[in-house]
């Protein structure tokens, strides 16, 4: 029969990135030639002339894409089935299953190849193939459980040694029933025995394994499954989230060093891994290349201009002592933002540069913008930046602002303090030049 559409299963059997089967391998062959040949060497019941011809002529009107009229010659046979054996009955059971598969309707193919396995008189390879197949469709029908009993009715009745798709699709069925240490004992089964015959396992039965320890909570794991990948399939995503499994297991070198090259290979590409670039640099210590990866972020599109991602970078300058460069990031936060915490943050790095008129100005745009989660610091900035400039006065009246605040008063009080003096200093010295 031909190869029927694969769609259904590509969806429904997809588990953390699991391709589906193929039609050809999700369903048993039917070869009416093959079937009627094997009842002369099988003892299972004759596939009749007078059924071989009318199965061959359902099946053909089924090839020529008339579904209809295939499945009004096999009503046709089913009404004459008292008179039909085991193999017979088994064969037709099968013909609809396929149809009714290649139309969709995966609950009537079901049932079909269930009265196909149902009959005591059929060759076991057909029994075992469509008991496959059944697990298959279960799967694919998103009934999990169903699928792992198929699978375990299959196994009973097997006899020659089991494969690895076996396990991987018993492994499939129980990641999504949440049965995640069975599904994993499956898979690591299939994996060793892929591996033991010196074959590399497929790419979705690591990636199935890597979510099974992930759900699992088993971090070590998950890194040493990704370590493999990124030997065996060299992928920038395997290579960041490697990474990320480092972070989370404390390892912050192997981290930034799998980032660095990451990044010389051009695999940093997607916003959170330039993000996750970023942090981990400014976690090791390294705020300038954190400034420039996330600022590059930006300019290449990949990472959106926001207030965070400006203030980060200033933030990072802040730290790397190029306190300059952080100017112009804060001004683009602060055009984000409602508030004004970053023209405050803008005011203390005034300070720190000595720009006291700079400082002054932007601790009182800081204040007549508002919203300030700390407005106590602005008040600090605008007294340090006034006494810096010599008005005492002003200073005082910002510090005595500063004093109403808790978390600064004590600050507050002792700036005033020491601005008194030095304005009775100031004057006295004044005094004395005249």
């Amino acid at each position: 029969m031909k190869v029927f559409k694969k769609v259904l299963l590509a969806s429904a059997l997809s588990c953390a990135g699991l391709a589906a089967p193929s039609m050809v391998s999700v369903l048993p062959g039917v070869d009416l030639a093959v079937a009627h040949a094997e009842t002369k060497t099988k003892r299972v019941p004759a596939l009749r002339e007078k059924v071989y011809s009318q199965l061959a002529r359902a099946q053909k009107l089924a090839d020529d894409g008339d579904v209809k009229g295939g499945l009004e010659v096999l009503d046709s046979i089913k009404e004459r089935s008292g008179s039909m054996n085991s193999y017979e009955i088994a064969m037709m059971h099968n013909f609809y299953g396929f149809i009714y598969y290649n139309e969709n309707q995966l609950d009537k193919a079901i049932a079909s190849f269930e009265q196909v396995v149902a009959e005591e008189a059929i060759p076991e390879s057909l029994r075992l193939s469509t008991t496959f197949s059944l697990a298959q469709l279960a799967m694919a029908n998103g009934d999990y459980k169903a699928t792992v009993d198929y699978l375990d009715r299959w196994k009973k009745i097997n006899t020659q040694p089991i494969k690895s798709n076996y396990y991987v699709l018993k492994a499939q069925a129980l990641y999504q029933d949440k049965n995640y240490q069975s599904a994993v004992e499956n898979i690591n089964i299939a994996i060793s025995l892929t591996e033991s015959e010196g074959n590399v396992p497929k790419e979705s039965w690591l990636v199935l394994q890597r979510a099974l320890y992930y759900s699992m909570n088993q971090p070590k794991k998950v890194a040493d499954v990704l370590e493999k990948m990124v030997k065996l399939f060299d992928k920038p995503e395997y290579w960041v989230q490697l990474a990320g499994m480092f972070g989370e297991l404390g390892e912050e070198k192997k981290q930034l060093a799998l980032l660095e090259t990451a990044k010389q290979r051009g695999f940093i590409k997607k916003r959170s891994d330039v993000i996750q670039l970023a942090q981990v640099y400014l976690f090791n210590g390294l705020p300038y290349k954190a400034a420039v990866a996330l600022d590059e972020g930006i300019k290449s599109g990949v990472v959106e201009g926001n207030a965070k991602n400006y203030a980060f970078i200033a933030e990072a300058y802040v730290q790397s002592k190029d306190e300059d460069k952080s100017i112009s990031y804060f001004v683009k936060a602060d055009k984000e933002v409602a508030h004004g915490n970053y023209l405050q943050r803008i005011a203390e790095v005034y300070i720190n540069l000595e720009k006291f008129d700079e400082a002054a100005d932007a601790a009182r745009a800081a204040l007549d913008k508002g919203e300030l989660t700390f407005e106590s610091n602005a008040y600090v900035a605008l007294g340090m930046a006034q006494y810096n400039l010599q008005n005492f006065d002003a200073s005082i009246l910002a510090f005595e602002q500063a004093e109403k605040h808790k978390k600064s008063a004590n600050l507050a009080k002792q700036w005033i303090k020491y601005v008194k003096r030095e304005k009775i200093h100031a004057e006295t010295l004044k005094q004395a030049l005249l």
